[in-house]
């Protein structure tokens, strides 16, 4: 049997909103085209969203590290593994209509359940300041002091809560994960080898990867493939939105696009980062300004324009997503209202723990001398650590006949769902090593 929670009147608006959509056309091609336009959503978002300004930033100075090659064929890799556990987080709480710290709560105890938000929320709160960091960079090059530049991001971000439904500021996210590609012209501007980009599938040193100092870029890119608030994101935007276990064939495209794209933009930045090895001192401590300046010295003045409204977009968006994660799982742990459908005043407690956070974030950056540059690359590994415990559970959830009935993990699914645990846990001890 099943085990699914009745869903909340806000939801209910999202289903109703949903299903007619998909029903408008009852066969045919244009069915099945305005069913993937309607379920575009909480899969593309949260991998767009995984290439946020934290992560930009450490792909850049992971190019600008190691040059084209190496970490290129890496990221590419890590999309099976990104579409793996977000598919298993969007397949769980479609079919039990509860989101994951719920469903840890429920049914592994208390400690568990304050244990997974816990966490969450540290990391998102380390996570955020990253995207201040990025945002605030772009501002800051433009002449605008830093205070003005935060309190312009702070109100910018919170200002998205005030646009009506879910469809509304879903369609809002969506736009703005779209513009990541500019990215990618970032890396056509930059001129990249071709032929070394084709040398670096072709000779890829896998037991290099494992020497020194690389272990810890190498966790570092992989713990911001796979962030923790993915999980929480996914499942609870599903929920949000609507969706249920009989759309997860379309789901599933959504969430494959998303992950597809976000690997691409991901490379691109790594060889937008490509074009500045050898160029810049010191390269492992460069911070956002650092990185648009060497680029309007070695490549030009309008790809660093360019990059840096691409920073301040992937903060954005990962600012909305990051904080929405925080307040959809602690807001389903606790039972408060928790839908987007929802006015502020009509889950006061869900848009306080959204704006809080970001609120903490945009204060936590003024503070002087803070290590801004460190706790770029430090948050991408507390990701890769946190995430694992994390997976351990989705799997165990997903993998449970009782709770997912003909929707549990088949044989393969849970085979490789383990071996990422092992990988992530082995890649854990090598970086605390």
């Amino acid at each position: 049997m099943i085990e699914i929670q009745s869903t909340s009147s806000s939801t209910e608006v999202s289903q109703s909103k949903f299903h007619s959509i998909v029903t408008k056309h009852k066969t045919g091609w244009k069915r099945r085209l305005l069913i993937i336009w309607a379920l575009m959503g909480p899969g593309f978002i949260a991998a767009m969203a995984d290439n946020d300004a934290g992560g930009v930033i450490s792909y850049a100075v992971t190019g600008a590290q190691f040059g084209i090659g190496l970490f290129i064929p890496l990221v590419i890799c890590l999309a099976p593994l990104t579409f793996t556990i977000q598919e298993m987080s969007m397949r769980l709480c479609a079919v039990t209509q509860e989101g994951f710290s719920r469903l840890a709560l429920r049914r592994y105890g208390k400690f568990w359940g304050y244990y997974h938000i816990s966490t969450l929320a540290f990391e998102n709160l380390l996570t955020l300041i990253t995207e201040f960091i990025g945002m605030t960079a772009g501002l800051i090059l433009l002449g605008i002091p830093l205070l003005p530049s935060t309190i312009i991001c702070l109100v910018l971000i919170v200002a998205f809560v005030v646009f009506t439904g879910y469809w509304t500021k879903e369609r809002i996210a969506l736009f703005v994960g779209l513009l990541n590609v500019v990215f990618l012209v970032v890396a056509g501007m930059t001129h990249p080898s071709m032929a070394a980009i084709g040398h670096a599938f072709s000779a890829w040193n896998v037991p290099y990867l494992l020497k020194g100092s690389v272990i810890w870029y190498v966790i570092a890119t992989i713990g911001n493939a796979i962030a923790p608030w993915m999980i929480f994101f996914q499942g609870s935007g599903t929920i949000d939105k609507g969706v249920t276990a009989k759309e997860l064939r379309f789901s599933r495209i959504d969430t494959a696009i998303g992950c597809i794209i976000q690997v691409i933009v991901a490379a691109g930045i790594i060889l937008c980062g490509a074009a500045l090895f050898g160029h810049v001192q010191n390269i492992s401590n460069a911070g956002p300004s650092d990185i648009i300046g060497s680029l309007d010295h070695n490549v030009g003045r309008w790809p660093a324009i360019l990059f840096g409204l691409g920073l301040f977009n992937a903060g954005f968006l990962a600012s909305i997503t990051i904080s929405l994660s925080s307040s959809w799982s602690i807001a389903e742990l606790f039972g408060w209202s928790k839908s987007l459908n929802d006015k502020i005043w009509e889950a006061p407690k869900f848009y306080v723990i959204y704006i809080g956070s970001l609120v903490l974030a945009a204060l936590a950056i003024l503070i002087p001398n803070l290590p801004l540059n460190y706790i770029s690359i430090i948050t991408q590994v507390i990701g890769g650590v946190l995430v694992s415990p994390l997976l351990i559970f989705l799997i165990l959830m997903t993998s449970d006949k009782k709770l997912m009935g003909q929707y549990t993990s088949n044989l393969f699914g849970r085979i490789w769902g383990w071996t990422m645990v092992v990988l992530l846990i082995g890649l854990t001890i090598a970086t605390l090593l």
